[in-house]
């Protein structure tokens, strides 16, 4: 019997999906892809801002429904998609090997962009993280697949992607050698939860495919991603502010914003090593964080 896997259409999805199905079959798991059409991908073309159609989440519920009615066994999605508070009939059942977490500006460096240019993107992390940086800069909205946000690099400007999305697709050298790129260093413009890294969800109750995500689950991936998990989860999955986490050598990077990003908290705390007592570190430091840019 295969193992039926759950997937957005996008490109990077079924890549994301594939590489798991081929990580599953050589642990001796056959797979088959089962293809979900998501809201989110329908708003692509109209460049609807991300967080006006239901923000975290929005990529993940409908191929997550394909497990929970019985159409797919699991569902693979990009971690940084996938909301903390999770359906209670599921579980993540596998972390795969992280990639590149970092973002890249493509079409400039963020030293030679001149005063007053505009930087593409939907997220207001790396709004609020840019305009701190640069508070000359302009912002305009970007979605799309990957081809067309290559595509919408403003004259004299530039978009935000993250690495992992390119590394997916294998189009880093294509888009390094093209294009000016700037790899951002994830310390100062912390990425988001879970940025590089692909979830693996089942059915909380299904002994068996536990059993087979277990065999392409990266331990190491899980610990630091459960601990920026933790500190968004604390946050609560309600939370529209600017944040990201970032766990990388027993260290935990964190930035969040007001909702102006006039105030804004970004610092690194040190970790021990213990899963459990890093989460509550992270809960710990949400919650300060947030006290701070709210003035509670």
């Amino acid at each position: 019997m295969k193992l039926r896997i759950a997937t957005r259409a996008s490109a990077q999805a079924t890549t994301q999906a594939t590489a798991v199905a081929a990580a599953l079959e050589a642990a001796g798991y056959p797979c088959e892809l089962v293809v979900v059409d998501t809201h989110g991908d329908r708003t692509q073309a109209a460049n609807v801002p991300l967080h006006s159609i239901g923000g975290q989440g929005v990529f993940t519920k409908e191929v997550q429904a394909a497990v929970l009615d019985g159409r797919a066994d699991v569902a693979v999605h990009s971690a940084k998609d996938l909301p903390t508070q999770g359906h209670p009939e599921l579980t993540i059942g596998a972390f795969t090997e992280r990639r590149t977490a970092a973002d890249a500006l493509v079409g400039a460096t963020l030293a030679a962009l001149p005063a007053g240019a505009t930087v593409a993107t939907g997220s207001v992390r790396r709004r609020a993280q840019l305009g701190r940086a640069r508070p000359d800069l302009t912002f305009a909205e970007l979605r799309g697949n990957i081809g067309t946000r290559l595509e919408r690099i403003p004259d004299g400007g530039a978009i935000v992607m993250a690495v992992a999305a390119l590394e997916v697709l294998g189009l880093v050298h294509e888009v390094s050698s093209t294009r000016t790129w700037d790899v951002l260093d994830p310390v100062e413009f912390v990425p988001a939860v879970g940025q590089g890294c692909v979830a693996v969800d089942h059915r909380r109750d299904d002994r068996g495919v536990a059993e087979a995500l277990a065999s392409i689950d990266h331990a190491a991936t899980r610990a630091a991603v459960t601990v920026e998990r933790a500190f968004l989860g604390e946050l609560g999955s309600g939370c529209s502010l600017p944040v990201g986490a970032y766990v990388r050598s027993r260290r935990l990077h964190v930035f969040l914003a007001g909702a102006t990003a006039d105030v804004a908290v970004s610092e690194t705390i040190d970790l021990t090593g213990d899963v459990a007592a890093d989460c509550e570190t992270a809960r710990q430091a949400a919650r300060a964080a947030h006290a701070t840019v709210s003035g509670g």
